[in-house]
Formats: structure tokens, sequence, C-alpha cells
């Protein structure tokens, strides 16, 4: 085949100018194959495709890895003869198998389309998180589409962490990740000698089959189940947290100084003579931020300067991919998997007191009223004057004349003056009409065996409000500058809620005389009247409740809906570059703009999906290692009786919120008073079929403690008697 022929054909390719950007030897795109297996009418072998796509000895390896990875994808598959088929003719459902503990799962469809069910016998096929193809058979009894396994594209679970079990004599790991209902056969051999009831990490050989179990290897002893720090230990793993920095990141990192270098202040404004503070909690050891207010005529004007990571985190770079995969720092009780080495989170872009620091700054003016009127964002050198506590500035606020106060007597009169810039924030806030739910939050105080002895509320105080409205003011000022310099970034985005969602919030209102303004697109206002209007109601925290669960999660994005919650209409995350990729990304876009160029990271949709899947990975994460440290916490209190709330209803029973230990556990609906109980979704309520009796959301119960349960992390309850 003479060179002039294959040009011509290549460049029939509709996407040739495309490949030959991307590849310095271009091969016919995905697009073209496809179409020129369609045209075929049949399926064709991988010889006869290379004839028709006129591919060269020399291109043979490559177009196979083509064809490899576009099977990968669920675009084509290969029959044992070898023949290729064009999956979207042949029916088949693309997508990634989610396992439940009872042995059955589901194929979440990459399409979007409903799930399909999949039995247990279809599960042993697989593991949770394959991607799969599947092919529906019907309904099943339940009404739900039915659907079995054609083929696996991707394996994606290659290591887990679980218990060493020995039943007679056969070693197997029972799986942390209860969505992995198969246990792991581990020859003897292969078992490290570890003991039964050890926690390890697997590594598996074999994958499992459908009429054979999975095999594995294992690599890691990590101890007994109950060791201080091992919940940690097994949080880290089951979630596929990245742990351990990479070596290449280990060798960049140390060759960074200690110190600001003298090369790094070219280009940048000085401004270490103003009196910049950090604000944060008692343990924080990363500082972000920094704040300065001064008057500005009848307004004022609002200095926020943030830590310059972009300046040592270069794309592409071993850093910047560790924190990519990172996707964010991961708070456990007294542990923190930083998204930076310390080096840098800690040390030299940590906003430390008394020492120079690089930072971007956004400086703006607002005025009298609490609306920005124009900012400026550069790079500058900062020295941070003081390192506060919110505990510090809170007491400094509330009694000017005492002791904290007189100690930082230079600097009082400028916290005085942020005071009165976030009380007119505040009233801008109000005026906007964002919604702001009062939420309970809790600190765990340990022992020295690393166990809970104590579980408190945490009170957000005046301090930590100011410095939430500094870094929302900022924010917005960032996604604004980005929006007019039509540099593409990722936004903060919150949608208000679904349809479905919406309805069943105004039906559960309508119980209570209340309703919700807005129409079918109600604004955050009309929830912000309505939480106004029912805040004094003894049956407060439900409403609120209901309403919460209402609204969908935040996630980055580069598509700008704006923020429902926040009440803006355009947001995103400039202030926490330190522990948050998605600042980075902001932080880098802003250089850009400033400098005249596009900041080009690559798929921004991507990079938005990704970091939203690293901050809810991370967020299950510590969820986890909170309700294990809780059930540890709660295992010598089984028979005690506790007064608490209703936290949840579902079809199996009720959750209850204990009062004074902010612990959670299950009334089974078996437990319940004799009778047969329905489950109401749109009252979220429990009602009984002859006694018609209720249990709601919201409604006061007192239980009794009947088990606590280490492995799965759950406390069982029953309604205590009265006497009891």
């Amino acid at each position: 085949m003479s060179n002039k022929k294959r040009h011509k054909l290549r460049n029939l390719d509709p996407h040739f100018e495309r490949e030959k950007e991307r590849y310095g030897h271009p091969l016919p795109s995905r697009e073209f194959i496809l179409k020129t297996l369609k045209e075929q009418g049949i399926p064709i072998t991988e010889q006869v495709l290379q004839i028709l796509l006129k591919i060269t000895e020399e291109e043979n390896e490559i177009f196979s890895r083509r064809l490899s990875a576009m099977m990968r994808e669920g675009q084509i598959m290969c029959n044992r003869k070898g023949d290729i088929y064009v999956v979207e003719k042949l029916d088949f459902i693309k997508g990634k198998i989610q396992g439940h503990a009872d042995g059955f799962g589901f194929l979440i469809p990459d399409d979007g389309s409903p799930d399909l069910f999949l039995s247990s016998k279809e599960m042993h096929k697989v593991l949770h998180g394959d991607s799969v193809m599947v092919r529906v058979i019907g309904i099943d009894r339940r009404g739900r589409k039915e659907g079995t396994i054609v083929e696996v594209l991707e394996r994606v679970i290659t290591q887990l962490v679980g218990r060493l079990r020995v039943h007679y004599g056969i070693l197997f790991v029972e799986a942390e990740n209860k969505r992995i209902s198969q246990d792991i056969l581990v020859p003897k051999e292969e078992s490290m000698d570890a003991r039964a009831g050890q926690v390890v990490t697997v590594e598996i050989i074999q994958q499992p089959r459908e009429n054979a179990q999975p095999i594995g290897r294992i690599v890691e002893i990590l101890g007994d189940y109950t060791a201080p720090g091992m919940e940690i230990e097994i949080a880290l793993r089951k979630h596929d947290l990245p742990y351990q920095f990479p070596h290449e990141v280990e060798m960049l990192s140390a060759k960074f100084p200690n110190k600001v270098m003298k090369k790094d202040l070219a280009g940048r404004e000085k401004i270490c003579h103003l009196p910049l503070v950090t604000i944060d909690g008692e343990t924080a050891r990363d500082f972000d931020d920094a704040v300065y207010c001064e008057r500005d005529g009848k307004g004022y004007k609002l200095y926020v300067a943030i830590a310059d990571v972009s300046h040592y985190v270069r794309p592409n770079d071993a850093l910047d991919k560790a924190a990519l995969n990172r996707g964010n720092s991961v708070y456990f009780p007294r542990r923190v998997i930083p998204m930076l080495p310390e080096v840098l989170s800690n040390g030299l872009c940590s906003l430390n007191p008394q020492v120079e620091r690089l930072c971007m700054v956004c400086k703006m003016n607002i005025n009298a009223d609490g609306d920005f009127y124009d900012y400026r964002f550069y790079p500058a050198v900062m020295r941070s004057h003081v390192r506060f506590t919110y505990t510090k500035v809170a007491a400094m606020l509330s009694d000017p004349r005492g002791e904290d106060a007189r100690q930082h007597a230079k600097i009082m009169p400028h916290i005085q003056l942020l005071y009165k810039l976030f009380k007119v924030l505040l009233q801008a806030r109000e005026r906007r009409g964002a919604i702001d739910f009062e939420t309970i939050e809790t600190q765990m105080i340990f022992n020295n065996l690393g166990k809970i002895e104590q579980i408190l509320p945490v009170k957000r105080n005046d301090a930590h409000r100011l410095i939430e409205e500094c870094m929302l003011v900022a924010n917005v000022c960032a996604s604004d500058f980005l929006q007019k310099h039509k540099q593409p970034t990722v936004y903060r985005i919150h949608e208000g809620p679904t349809p479905e969602k919406l309805d069943a919030l105004r039906n559960f209102l309508k119980e209570f005389g209340l309703q919700l303004g807005g129409g079918d697109k109600p604004r955050a206002q009309d929830y912000a009247r309505t939480l106004v209007k029912i805040k004094d109601r003894p049956d407060a925290q439900l409403l609120q409740t209901v309403m919460l669960r209402s609204l969908r999660q935040a996630v980055y994005s580069p598509d700008n809906t704006g923020h429902f919650g926040l009440a803006y209409e355009s947001y995103t995350h400039f202030t926490s570059p330190i522990r948050r990729y998605p600042d980075l990304l902001v932080h880098r876009a802003i250089k850009a703009a400033l400098n005249g160029t596009t900041y080009s990271p690559g798929d921004w949709h991507e990079l938005g999906k990704h970091c939203s899947q690293t901050e809810r990975r991370a967020d299950e994460a510590s969820r986890d290692v909170e309700s294990w440290l809780k059930c540890f916490y709660m295992q010598d209190r089984i028979g005690e009786c506790f007064c608490g709330v209703i936290s949840s209803v579902t079809g199996f029973g009720l959750f209850i919120a204990l009062d004074g230990v902010y612990v959670e556990g299950l009334v089974h609906i078996s437990e319940l008073p004799k009778d047969y109980f329905h489950f109401d979704a749109v009252k979220h309520m429990l009602i009984g079929e002859r006694s018609g009796r209720h249990y709601r959301l919201g409604d006061r119960m007192r239980v009794k403690i009947v088990r606590v349960d280490l492995e799965t992390s759950k406390i069982d309850f029953v309604p205590a008697g009265k006497n009891e």
C-alpha cells in the first residue's frame, strides 16, 4: 500500500488534524474507527480492520493499544472468535458496580439512566467499583430492571483492607468495605503468618469469576483491631486515600528552603507593614489566610492575604500530581493527611507569625452597606503580626478591657474594626437571603490511650463568623474577577432542590401549616424567610432538618450556575490552597489573567468531578473513623438508658441521636411496640397499622443501649420502659 493512498484515506478522517496535533505519528481517530466498523454491518476481526484502515506493520502495536483502550472504555468489545463489535449496536449498558452488604448489587450506568439490579449470582463475578458491560434480562419480583454481566471492562480493586479469618483451616479476608461481600481466599504460604482477627492489607492475585472466589496474598499486617489509631489506618485503605507521598515528592520537598528567598520577591508588592493576623482553631498548624481592615471613608478597605501555594507547586510537577491525586487534606480526630508535604503545608506556605511569606492578596473596597464596589488581586510578600485563635478573639471582642485585649493593645483597634465590618457583611448576607442553618458540631476529647474520654459540642462564636464572612467576600471577588477576564475555572456551585424534593418539602410543610415561597423555583431567601418563621417553634429542629435535606450537595464545576445556599450568582474557592486543590487551580487562573494569558490544566469538567469526588471520599473516611470511635466509646455503656431525638426515619427503623453524648444508633422497626409500622416518606414518619401510633423525625424518645458492634460501627437501641 503506497503512502499516498494511506494518506488519502486518513484525510477522510474528520478528526485527523486533532490526531496530528496530539501525536507525532497520527492513527485513525476513535470516531473514524467506529464509523468504519459500523459501515461493515457485521462484526469483523482486528486483521480485517487493519486492512480497511491501511494500518502499516510499524503501526500494528500502537493500533492494538488504541483498540484495547476503546474496549476498556466500553466503545467496542471482542468475542472469543476475535470479532470486534460496536457496543452501542448491541443494546449493552456500560457502568460501574455498586455492591451491597447482603450480596446483591447494582449497575450504575455511565449515561445516567436508571440503575440495574444484579443478583448475588452476578455479583460473584465482580467486585464493588468494577467497570462492566451489562445486558438487561428482565424485571425482578420487586419491579426493578435486572441485568446480567456480559463483560468486565476494568478491575478497579487490586488491594483492600480487612480482617483475617480462619474457618476449618481455610484462611480468608473479610473486607472492611461492606460493599464487598465476597471473602478473599488466602493460601497459607501467602499469609505472612498473620493471626486470625488481625487487620491486614491483601493484594488480589486472582479476581473473582462466576464459579471461583477471589484469591489474594497478604502484603501488610496492620495489627489488632482495637489498637490506638487503627481506625484511621483502616479508613485510609478502605477509601483508597493516598497517605504516603511518592519518592519524587519527597525528593522535590527536600530542595525547598526554610524561608522566603530574595529571588522570590521579584514582581511582588511588600505589605509586611500591614498588621495582618491569622485567626484559626487552637489545633491548626496550616494557616491559609490572614486579614486586615482599615477605614475607607464611610466604608472599609479589607485585605485578605492567601498563601501563594502556586508559586511553589508548579503545574504537572511531582507535587502538583500528588496534590491533584489527593484533592484535599483529610482531617481525622488527632491526625491530618495533608494535601501537600509538611515542608509546605506547615512551613513555607503557612502564614506563620513574624516571618515573611509569599501570598496572593485580594484587596477589597466595601461600602457601608456591605457591598464591594472595587477590588484588586496581586502577588505580595507579607508578615503575619499575630497568630490568633477563635477563642482569644472572641474573648477580646466580648471584653475589650480584659487581659487578652490588653495583651494585644496595638492590634485591638484593627480587630474591633474587623468586627464592625463583620456586622455590616452579616446584614448584607441577611438582605441577600443566604440560608443559615444552625448545626451542632462536636469535638472529641481523647485520653492517653487514644480513645474518646468525652464528646463536647463546639459553639461557633463571632470570631468564626467574622473570618467566614471575610473569606466569602474574597471568594466572590475571585469568581467575579475570573468571569470578567473570561478565564475558565472551577466554580463552587450549589443548585436548588430538584422538583421531586421540592414537592416533598412543600407537602411536608403543609402538615404544619407552613408554606415555602418562590413557586416552582424558590430562591435562598424563600428558605431563609421560612427559617425565620420557625426559629422559635418547639419543632424548629425538625423543620430545619427536612428543609436542609431537600437541598443538593455543593460541587465543583466549570459551569457557573451560582450558589443557591449562599445566594450568590457566582462563587468559587480561593481562600484555602494549602488544603484544597480547586483553590490552587483558581490561584493559577487568577495569575494567568493578571499576566494576560489563559490557564489550561486540561478538561475543566473532569477536574471538577475529580475534586468533588475526593471531597466526598474525605468526608466518608472521616465519618467512618468518628463512627468507630463513638462505638468504642459507648461499648461499656450497654444497658444504660438515654433520652434523644429521632434524627432519621427509614423503612427499617428509627435513628436516635442521644442527648449530651452526641452519638447515634438504630431502633429497629421490629423493636417498636407490637404493631405493623409503615413508612411515610413525605411525612418522615413510621405509622402503626392498628394503633395509629406514630414516630416522626424530631420526636423525643427514651432508649436503652442493647448492642454495640465495633466491626460494623453500629449501635442498637430499644425503646426504654418508663421505669428504666
